[in-house]
């Protein structure tokens, strides 16, 4: 059950903004980052996910993102996607706005989403940029290359690298003039993602936290649910559909 005060908000509230975090795409069998099970407490994010630990062994690192293709390969949005997915639907001014590099989101359904790290399903050319979904036909020494001969990469940001500006600059203005801010499943330590709830929160928007484990963020949250995003978002969504007449979409569809 959803607290009443939250409740009687979501029934006012108008612009919706959402990041979401590697902890919404972990009912869907994929590993977290961090916390005390996290990918990163495994490995050394400095060898696979920098571009230094790229140039010194580039096969490494693709057989490291290759892997992880595969494990993504078997993955489906779970009820947390798919409810964010159906919530942008039926509402006109929804931002969502995603760490996770998996492609999820839009594999629910969701549209325009504002990617801050990049795609692992993308592959980027160090030599033209150009970038593409498709599987590359050219392997040198184990190592995917362009048509064009320049060495491919994955289209992920990593370590020491500038977020897209525009993609940036889109969220920081979402999370400026949203009215309900929805952090999910997100640890709240990687900046600049980090600052977007703290930034909607001193602008005055009802923010709700949904991570099984305390944050950062969470004693600035308005309301916090210890939970997974599958089961949580669904609730949230449900208790918004309560207050607003958009609610008779959901069932035309």
């Amino acid at each position: 059950m959803l607290p009443q005060s939250l409740s009687e908000s979501l029934g006012k509230l108008g612009r919706i903004a959402v990041l979401t975090g590697a902890g919404i795409s972990a009912d869907s069998g994929l590993g977290t980052f961090r916390g005390k099970d996290g990918i990163w407490n495994k490995m050394r994010p400095e060898e696979l996910a920098s571009m230094e630990g790229f140039l010194a062994n580039p096969q490494l690192v693709w057989e490291w993102y290759t892997y992880r293709r595969s494990l993504l390969a078997a993955a489906e949005p779970n009820p947390g996607h798919k409810a964010l997915a159906e919530w942008q639907g039926i509402h006109p001014d929804f931002t969502l706005i995603t760490q996770n590099v998996d492609g999820l989101h839009q594999l629910a359904g969701s549209k325009n989403v504002l990617e801050l790290h990049g795609s692992i399903r993308v592959n980027r050319c160090l030599n033209c940029g150009s970038e593409t979904e498709n599987e590359p036909q050219v392997f040198k020494d184990h190592v995917p290359y362009c048509s064009c001969g320049g060495r491919l990469r994955p289209g992920v940001v990593w370590f020491g690298e500038m977020l897209s500006e525009a993609t940036l600059t889109s969220a920081f203005e979402a999370a400026q003039t949203c009215d309900l801010f929805l952090t999910i499943g997100t640890s709240a330590a990687v900046y600049p993602a980090a600052s977007l709830p703290e930034i909607a929160s001193a602008h005055g928007a009802v923010t709700v936290e949904v991570n099984i484990e305390e944050t950062a963020f969470t004693r600035l949250a308005d309301f916090h649910f210890a939970a997974s995003a599958s089961v949580a978002v669904p609730m949230l969504l449900d208790a918004w559909l309560v207050h607003h007449p958009l609610s008779i979409l959901r069932h035309e569809k």
